[in-house]
Formats: C-alpha cells, structure tokens, sequence
C-alpha cells in the first residue's frame, strides 16, 4: 500500500461539478445534485491526490469522512467469511462513505484507488459548518446522497434476486 499526497489547498471544483454531470450511472450523484450547488459546497471540502493501490477506507473504521471522486477509478471491496468480495469498481463523478457519514457506524467496506485518483473530501465537522452557513445546500446535498443510497440500496436488491 503506498501513502497519499498530502491534503492540496482549496481550490476551483469545476473539474469534479465536470464528472458529476458527466456521471449518469443510477447513482450518479448529478441526477440529484445541480451543479450550480458545488460554487457554495467548493468550501467545504478539500482536494486529495490518491497513487493507485492507497487505501482510503477500511472496513471497520469508525471514520465519517465523504469522497467525491473527480478523476481515476476507486474500488470498493468487502471481506467475508469466504473471502473478499468486490462490490463496485467507481468511476469519476462517484461517491463513497456515505452510509458511515450518516449512520455514524462502522465502515462496512474498503476503498482502495484502483488508479491514481483525485477526490475531494468532506468530514462530519465540515458538514455541520456547511449546514450553519447555507442550510438549503446542506438540505439538497443530504438529500441527494441519500438518493444514492437508495439507488445503490436497490441496485444491490436487483443483483441479489437476479443471482
């Protein structure tokens, strides 16, 4: 496993609001999100460079962190009893770590750069100053992510009935 380029100053998110939109996989976040929302949400995340191989999230961890993924492909992994279990191979545009954010429970998956990446990252405290200063891109943010869930949630619903 390699490390991670440290945490990049804040800057333009145009290249992530760019893959959102370009995104329109079921849980594409930009089927819920408008894109006009990230010039007020560009303050509160901030931008990580991953090598390919670096771990982000660890099943198990009680980190509450969020990823938007602008560029490269992440992979989302889960151990079981007989073995380990690729769930999603995510492209641009995605998003992870969301059902730990609001759940506030253990990561029920890994996360791995499958290449080198760019995401953008938001915490819990970052969250909560967001929703101080601009409660109603707070409100569609929330909302949205839990339109992913749903959709993931339903995804996986199909897959297990069809397998």
């Amino acid at each position: 496993m390699t490390d991670s380029v440290p945490l990049l100053p804040p800057n333009d998110v145009s290249g992530l609001v760019s893959a959102i939109s370009r995104n329109s996989g079921e849980s594409g976040l930009g089927r819920f999100l408008e894109g006009y929302r990230w010039r007020v949400l560009a303050g509160f995340v901030r931008p990580r460079l991953l090598q390919r191989g670096h771990l982000l999230i660890a099943q198990g961890d009680r980190d509450r962190t969020l990823y938007f993924l602008e560029s490269g492909s992440l992979k989302v992994d889960i151990r079981t009893e007989g073995g380990l279990l690729q769930l999603a191979l995510l492209g641009p545009g995605g998003v992870v770590g969301e059902g730990s954010f609001f759940s506030k429970l253990a990561r029920t998956a890994s996360v791995s750069a499958y290449s080198d990446c760019k995401v953008w990252e938001m915490t819990p405290q970052d969250f909560d100053k967001l929703t101080h200063h601009h409660p109603t891109v707070a409100l569609a943010l929330s909302m949205a992510l839990g339109a992913v869930m749903a959709s993931r949630m339903l995804d996986l619903s199909n897959r297990i009935a069809v397998t």
